[in-house]
């Protein structure tokens, strides 16, 4: 097999029509685009969703939902990413910095420890936010967990 050999599959290429080059192509005159209007000229360019003329469906379809504006995003890190991090490094102290060093959240993000996994070392924890499991978890292995103000 040689690069000149190589051809297409079958069916994958075709070749596009060219627009507006006489009557005897079959699509000279106005080159498909109609008689007059906006949509016959050069340059015609419609908002995001025209739909020409018709109510558009973001206007048609009733407004629904609230978005709180001071709601709280919290990056969840579980305690079995923890402890397989504490395996890992040898730590037993983890802040907001180490996990975030570790890939397990962003630098802007705050962290909450959520209680999924099984926790065998004594680990200091320090994050934002804790929940009630992981708080039990982490105190019934020995260790402490200190929130963020």
């Amino acid at each position: 097999m040689k690069l000149n050999n190589l051809t297409p599959a079958a069916g994958s290429t075709h070749t596009s029509k060219r627009l507006g080059r006489g009557q005897g192509s079959g699509k000279g005159g106005t080159a498909t685009r109609g008689t007059k209007g906006a949509q016959a000229r050069a340059g015609y360019e419609h908002k995001i969703g025209f739909e020409g003329g018709q109510m558009p469906i973001q206007r048609r379809l009733p407004k629904f939902g609230f978005k709180n504006p001071t709601r709280v995003e919290y990056k969840a890190v579980n305690l079995a990413a923890l402890q397989a991090l504490a395996d890992a490094t040898g730590l037993n102290e983890f802040g907001v910095a180490e996990i975030i060093s570790a890939g397990l959240a962003g630098k802007n993000d705050l962290v909450k420890v959520l209680g999924n996994g099984e926790l065998t070392a004594a680990l200091t924890v320090t994050a934002h936010a804790f929940s009630k499991s992981a708080i039990a978890k982490i105190e019934a292995a020995g260790g402490k967990a200190v929130v963020i103000e």
